[in-house]
């Protein structure tokens, strides 16, 4: 069994530096707070809220609008698992500036921490790669976040970073939960204004 050592509060800002050059999608909850406390909650960064199970095909409609502009999904276990099947839409369509983000706790953190099936069996690196992602890569520990930064850069794309992090808290944040605020603000940087 691979040990994970990872926590993922120290996970998002190494990987994305260029934070800046994105449109970053989240998941529900701890991705969210993670993302948010990644952009400062800023226009770049389009929340989910309520819509389990939507992140990635969200980011696949963004990254196929924009075919210019680098698109980041950062999501939960749990979240992604809700859609699973638009894995293989990513796959099939193949949007070259799609980056899907996985922080997998192997936990329902929203519901009350249960162990999730990533604790157990469950190999989302083999179901992207099953789906027909073309590049994809797991990490457990810090150490690994260099090779990863390198990997969302260089591999062809669609690419799926599975990060199996530590159970613990998400980064502390207090996201603005006014949609259309939100929606207005991500609009215009979507836009380029």
């Amino acid at each position: 069994m691979t040990k994970i050592t990872l926590d993922r509060r120290e996970l998002l800002a190494p990987l994305f530096p260029d934070k800046d050059n994105w449109l970053f999608v989240s998941g529900l909850a701890g991705s969210s707070k993670d993302a948010a406390g990644l952009t400062n909650d800023g226009p770049n960064l389009f929340t989910m809220a309520g819509c389990m199970g939507s992140a990635v095909a969200t980011g696949l409609g963004m990254a196929l609008s924009a075919p210019e502009k680098q698109v980041a999904v950062i999501t939960g276990d749990g979240e992604l698992q809700m859609g699973l099947g638009s894995l293989n839409t990513v796959a099939t369509q193949a949007p070259a500036n799609l980056t899907i983000v996985c922080i997998d706790n192997g936990t329902h953190g929203e519901t009350g921490g249960q162990e999730g099936h990533t604790a157990q069996r469950t190999n989302l690196g083999m179901i992207a790669q099953g789906s027909g992602i073309p590049s994809v890569k797991e990490i457990t520990s810090a150490d690994q976040i260099a090779d990863a930064h390198d990997f969302i850069r260089n591999q062809p794309g669609p690419r799926f970073l599975w990060c199996r992090v530590l159970p613990g808290d998400p980064t502390a944040f207090k996201r603005n939960l006014n949609p259309a605020e939100c929606r207005i603000a991500f609009r215009n940087a979507y836009l380029g204004r």
